[in-house]
């Protein structure tokens, strides 16, 4: 079983309470109220996000991983993967950085069922982005993108903003449901203020 724990950089916090996981909405169609535009571009973009980033960061990109181990995953992660309540997945937390500072919360869930043959190599990426993995694989597939108003009394809120850090606002976040050879995986990314300056990039939001 592979697992990594560094507990010290996330907040700790019960997992599963009503209320506290996000409202996730369909990404195409009206836009919603008080998305700025800069934000926007970040959310709706179809590219890799790893290759935006590292474009953005100059150079000073980098991956910090906060925690990956098996568990149960939140029941709106179950929902789009298919999985019933007793099942654990391999999660995944990072934050993606811009030099020191954290640009985005990002939290995958692979079930077990992934990780045999040639997608072994996604348990045990370690500080390595995993889009580079999947943009690279020609069985990719991804759904259309969901999006999410993150309140600071949420789950991927508090676990979003590093530790000793206050944002009091409301975070965006999105997450599609990636496929490799068929077999499912789900990616959140929450981004953390001020996002990079976004230019080039592919949106496909009406």
């Amino acid at each position: 079983m592979v697992m990594f724990d560094a507990g010290k950089n996330l907040r700790p916090i019960s997992t599963g309470k009503a209320g506290l996981e996000p409202q996730w909405r369909p990404g195409q169609g009206v836009r919603p109220e008080g998305l700025a535009d800069e934000v926007a571009a970040w959310l709706f973009d179809s590219e890799s996000l790893t290759k935006r980033l590292k474009q953005a960061c100059r150079g000073g990109f980098r991956v910090r991983l906060l925690k990956q181990r098996y568990e149960r995953p939140l029941l709106c992660e179950r929902i789009p993967l298919g999985m019933d309540d007793r099942a654990l997945a391999l999660v995944r937390q990072v934050h993606l950085c811009c030099g020191d500072e954290v640009k985005v919360y990002a939290r995958t869930v692979m079930p077990p069922a992934l990780l045999q043959g040639r997608c072994r190599a996604l348990a045990n990426l370690g500080g390595r982005p995993l889009g580079e993995l999947l943009f690279r694989d020609k069985s990719m597939r991804r759904s259309p993108m969901e999006i999410a108003r993150i309140e600071p009394d949420e789950l991927f809120h508090r676990w979003a903003v590093p530790a000793g850090e206050t944002t009091d606002g409301p975070l965006w976040g999105r997450r599609s449901v990636f496929r490799l050879a068929g077999l499912p995986l789900l990616v959140n990314e929450i981004f953390l203020p001020p996002p990079p300056r976004a230019t080039g990039f592919k949106i496909k939001n009406n």
